[in-house]
């Protein structure tokens, strides 16, 4: 393998890691769902993603309308009115996202269970590691 192709490669894997940050981030996730059905204004957003602070939301939205993921249309009325809809190359999201949606929400009881399991486990372990001294 040539010097150029593995430099290359190796840049291509850093690229996609950090879309894959960007659109594996917990925000970033919601946003995607929740403009896979209509556009939405701000509000909107921020009422519908529970936990996410004006803030957050701002800075997601800003970030993935640079990645070409969300559009943003701005209308010249009184008051402002913003409008964010997913890009058709947004839209290539939606099946991912929805896997990953169904995924988890599918799976609560068991990760649930399994996480009590561990903390019990851990517990046992520190309490036996301090009884030792």
């Amino acid at each position: 393998m040539s010097a150029q192709f593995s430099s290359g490669r190796t840049e291509a894997a850093c690229r996609a890691r950090e879309i894959l940050d960007r659109i594996g981030d917990k925000w970033s996730l919601h946003v995607v769902s929740q403009l896979g059905t209509e556009t939405k204004r701000f509000g909107e957003l921020t009422r519908d993603i529970e936990g996410i602070s004006h803030r957050m939301l701002s800075v997601t939205l800003r970030e993935l309308e640079r990645d070409g993921i969300v559009s943003r249309t701005m209308y010249p009325v009184m008051p402002p009115r913003v409008d964010y809809q997913l890009t058709p190359l947004g839209h290539t999201l939606l099946d991912v996202v929805g896997h990953l949606v169904t995924w988890a929400e599918d799976n609560l009881q068991e990760i649930d269970a399994a996480r009590v399991a561990f903390d019990a486990r851990a517990e046992e372990i520190s309490s036996t590691a301090s009884g030792n001294r």
